[in-house]
């Protein structure tokens, strides 16, 4: 018998939800995937290799969903915050190089030179260079920049998700073509 723990690990699995026109929506366990299908409101496109057993039943664990009826979502927009900016540049001081976990959030034009918190405004930096950077801008303070920074959207939020046993999200965010 599998130890409790590796059953509440499988329900936690990541699931690519689709909209009914097949466009990538959002992500969700696999416990919700499995109510969903329970409930009649999703068509599973695919599983992982993993089951999930209960006393009377044994399931495969779904990868894709698709929802049975359309839902109006024209938002590909990713909340900003300090973890998607950290995400979004992979974990690198943009300004050094310098991978870490340990990043702060950089002003590109400093705050008090009415620079915004956006998308386009704000990189992560280690504390070294935000520090030396200080209240300057980028050319001010001789520290080019290596990534201009952009507003991500959902479909390259999905995509960093995506590892080898989410091998069968990639024709739906665009990564190959659809057999």
């Amino acid at each position: 018998m599998k130890p409790s723990f590796s059953k509440s690990n499988l329900l936690s699995s990541a699931v690519l939800v689709l909209n009914a026109n097949y466009s990538p929506m959002t992500v969700c366990t696999a416990k919700r995937a499995i109510t969903l299908h329970f409930l009649d409101k999703i068509d599973v496109l695919s599983n992982y290799d993993d089951k999930i057993n209960s006393p009377s039943i044994a399931l495969e664990l779904p990868s894709v969903i698709k929802i049975r009826t359309y839902i109006k979502n024209n938002n590909l927009s990713v909340e900003i915050s300090r973890k998607n900016i950290l995400a979004r540049d992979g974990y690198k001081c943009q300004y050094c190089g310098k991978q870490s976990n340990a990043l702060t959030v950089d002003h590109v034009v400093p705050k008090f030179k009415n620079g915004l918190d956006t998308w386009e405004n704000l990189v992560a930096a280690c504390k070294n260079c935000n520090q030396s950077k200080g209240d300057k801008t980028p050319e001010e303070a001789r520290m080019p920049l290596l990534n201009k920074p952009k507003r991500p959207n959902r479909i390259h939020y999905f995509q960093r998700l995506v590892k080898k046993k989410q091998a069968d999200w990639r024709p739906y965010l665009f990564m190959e073509p659809l057999n």
